[in-house]
């Protein structure tokens, strides 16, 4: 059998990043030879072996033909008669159908170098549009890649627009959506996932709660660009500068997404877009299966974060109230990352990419004040048991009045 490296190893070797994960296809065998030789088979969809030494992954070359919609609907040939050139045809992008083989050489039948030293993504065929999760992919290479310089070529956003009004995207899975959305927010630009979804129409399909965003006008004393899906975007950057999680960052983005669902006689104001994000959050993060922990800090963020800029008109009642709702004792480091996708949202502006943010610093305080309270030593003051969350509250309240006035 003849063995070749494949995919986005080759491609982000030749781009000179580092290369995290090794993909092979294996070419002239059987599944019984594979299994022979000592490999442990794991596909489910089409063989795939993980290699008794390395673990890595080495795929059978295959072709697929379209059974069915969505991206599950096909019938792969793994014969051993299928060429290299044959499973590097079916491939989504040029600048991942390249291939080398152990001794370094090249393989490249539709000139993906060329296309990664033009910075170009671009599809390998018209068997691309049979599987609508490269719609997802190729956004997902964009908030990866961007930031070289790369952009989707002309006739591949063509093709991808055909597969949103041919209904083909409508197909795509919530988990998928979210695997691939995941992806991006953890990447470089993640802003170029949901530009490029939205200039192919695939994101009012996808994740409506957010391209509902787009041409909704802010208050322009508060928003110099009048639109919140800009404001959303800028936001994100300003999470991708602050912190890595992708956590903050869908934060940010989500923090006014209850201004979406505004009514357009009520624009350019917004009240009550707080408990409305936090609903709608809610509801993105349900059909999408969002994990727990990312989408509770969305919510609160959506909820809150109108509170935390106002933090110095905010009595001490009001702050222990906030402080609560972010369960501040028993999740400080949920704290921390509200008060950094907060400080995102403020410099979510022209001009203010780089401005303090000094409601942040002084939340953190006030929680320490909070938390010192000893609740215990409180309860055992207390006779009357059912009157100890009160009590405990009121001395919270008090510690938090005392520390107010102080100037912390």
């Amino acid at each position: 059998m003849d063995v070749y490296l494949v995919g986005g190893a080759v491609r982000d070797a030749l781009l000179g990043l580092p290369v995290k994960d090794r993909d092979w296809v294996v070419v002239g065998t059987t599944p019984e030879a594979m299994i022979d030789a000592g490999y442990r088979p794991v596909g489910r969809d089409f063989p795939v072996f993980l290699h008794p030494d390395t673990h890595e992954e080495h795929a059978l070359a295959r072709t697929e033909r379209k059974s069915g919609p969505g991206y599950r609907g096909f019938v792969f040939d793994t014969d051993p008669s299928v060429t290299l050139a044959e499973d590097l045809s079916r491939r989504d992008l040029t600048v991942n159908a390249i291939a080398t083989t152990p001794d370094g050489k090249t393989v490249d039948p539709f000139d993906g170098r060329t296309d990664i030293e033009r910075r170009v993504l671009r599809h390998v065929s018209e068997a691309f549009v049979e599987d609508p999760v490269r719609v997802l992919r190729v956004a997902r290479f964009m908030a990866r890649l961007a930031a070289f310089g790369f952009t989707v070529a002309p006739e591949t956003m063509t093709l991808m627009r055909r597969m949103v009004a041919d209904g083909e995207v409508a197909h795509l899975v919530p988990e998928r959506v979210w695997q691939e959305f995941e992806g991006a927010l953890a990447s470089a630009t993640p802003r170029a996932f949901i530009e490029t979804l939205r200039d192919c129409g695939a994101l009012a399909i996808v994740m409506p709660e957010i391209d509902a965003l787009f041409g909704v006008p802010r208050p322009a004393e508060s928003d110099p660009e009048g639109d919140a899906g800009a404001h959303a975007l800028l936001s994100l950057d300003a999470a991708v500068a602050l912190d890595p999680s992708i956590e903050t960052r869908l934060a940010a983005l989500c923090h006014d997404i209850g201004k979406g669902a505004t009514p357009a006689a009520r624009w350019p104001s917004h009240d009550g877009h707080e408990q409305r994000g936090a609903t709608i959050v809610n509801t993105l993060a349900e059909r999408l299966r969002i994990p727990k922990r990312a989408r509770d800090l969305a919510a609160l963020t959506a909820a809150q974060h109108t509170r935390c800029h106002a933090l110095d008109s905010l009595d001490a009642a009001a702050v222990t109230t906030l402080l609560e709702s972010l369960d501040a004792i028993r999740k400080p480091e949920r704290l921390e990352a509200f008060v950094r996708a907060c400080k995102a949202d403020a410099r979510g502006r022209p001009g203010n990419e780089t401005i303090a943010y000094p409601q942040g610093a002084r939340l953190l305080a006030l929680a320490e004040v909070f938390r010192g309270v000893d609740a215990g030593a409180v309860a055992r003051t207390i006779t009357d048991r059912s009157t100890i969350p009160a009590a405990i509250r009121v001395a919270r309240v008090t510690a938090l009045a005392q520390a107010i006035a102080s100037g912390t």
